[in-house]
């Protein structure tokens, strides 16, 4: 099933984080703002929206800083969830380090677990520093075998969600290594991507000088990677082949759109934009806002058909590709950021997408677990 089928509503729980991610993509964001979170208030009304208006009752809970240093609010936002739906799943992505009081509560409510962990503890100490400046590996570890070893009859799947960086991109078959000797075995991974700010990343030449990462080297690497843990019975997804699995025209879930709730009261399309005020070249992606008087979202739908309109059939470096019905324009949030327009192109990218799919396209991708 292609990725834009993945419907559900997430919920920006916090900015608080505690880990010190060096290549974090709104660090800057979250440290020119007062430290803010959800309020339940508005996170009911998101509930009540999102199951008014789409036939999934799935929601997931995400940053921009780490979900369950909300721990309270995310408990009562799943309890309203389940007291409107009993058929309600629960998601989150989460960096992996909490207490044991949050991993026992995971473990009996949450469906699907994305642990953002980039592989061996050398790579992770490095690229994913507790705030203490102490290692995360470890709590990690810790949380991922407790979780596995305790799980009984739980509808619950731990994963993992790896940032490829030029210092682990030779390393990925280690990572896969790694990954099944703590037990999981089911992991998507993402090429590091430029930071979100102010302006597109094509007018920002501090950005552009400094953002260093071999997209060819990723792509050879992967695919020996990919068949690598098909031998091992596990799995290891890219990103950039999220849709390999089905025909689609469209990338993501950003070009529907379902609604993302974020820590200042709007509604985003997109996980790159955390924060609904002051969004800058981004803002195309906030298309609702919460009226804390009426008590209602204010919908404005003229984004919205700006958003459902950015398609395979609207893009001209889409129509010749080989893989056009299998990609569907990739990533509509870092073709934005990058490129200034919804309608951008990466091009190294495209060129990485195509190879994939020249030589797995033909595989039988069935996602058992789609991309976070």
């Amino acid at each position: 099933m292609p990725h834009y089928n993945k419907q559900m509503a997430s919920f920006f729980m916090t900015t608080k984080c505690n880990l010190r991610c060096i290549y974090c993509y709104n660090s800057k964001e979250r440290n020119q703002c007062e430290e803010q979170s959800i309020s339940f208030e508005m996170a009911k009304a998101g509930v009540d929206y999102f199951y008014s208006t789409n036939n999934s009752r799935h929601i997931r809970f995400y940053g921009p800083g780490e979900p369950t240093q909300e721990f309270k609010t995310l408990k009562l936002i799943v309890e309203y969830a389940k007291s409107k739906d009993i058929h309600t799943t629960t998601e989150i992505q989460t960096n992996g380090c909490f207490n044991e009081k949050v991993r026992k509560w995971l473990l009996d409510n949450i469906n699907i677990i994305w642990i953002s962990f980039d592989g061996e503890p050398d790579i992770q100490n490095y690229n994913r520093p507790c705030a203490n400046g102490k290692p995360s590996a470890p709590i990690i570890e810790d949380n991922i075998r407790w979780l596995l070893n305790n799980k009984t009859n739980q509808n619950i799947m731990v994963g993992a969600r790896v940032t490829i960086t030029n210092d682990n991109v030779l390393r990925q078959k280690s990572i896969i290594d790694y990954f099944q000797s703590i037990g999981i075995d089911y992991i998507w991974c993402d090429p590091l991507f430029p930071s979100v700010n102010k302006i597109p990343v094509c007018e920002d030449n501090d950005k552009l000088e400094s953002y260093d990462f071999d997209m060819d080297l990723y792509v050879d690497n992967y695919i020996e990677a990919y068949n690598y843990a098909k031998e091992k019975n596990m799995f290891y997804g890219s990103f950039l082949s999220c849709n390999f699995d089905g025909s689609c025209n469209k990338h993501c879930r950003s070009c529907t759109p379902v609604p993302h709730f974020t820590t200042d009261g709007y509604i985003s399309a997109c996980d790159l934009v955390t924060f609904g005020s002051d969004a800058g070249h981004m803002d195309c992606f906030v298309y609702g806002k919460w009226n804390d008087e009426t008590k209602q979202f204010e919908i404005d739908s003229e984004k919205v058909k700006v958003l459902q309109s950015r398609t395979t059939d609207n893009m001209n470096h889409c129509k010749k590709c080989i893989a056009k019905e299998h990609c569907g324009g990739y990533c509509l949030g870092e073709v934005m950021n990058e490129t200034g327009s919804l309608f951008g192109q990466k091009v190294n990218t495209c060129k990485a997408i195509r190879k994939l799919y020249s030589i797995l396209g033909e595989s039988e991708f069935k996602y058992k677990y789609m991309h976070p």
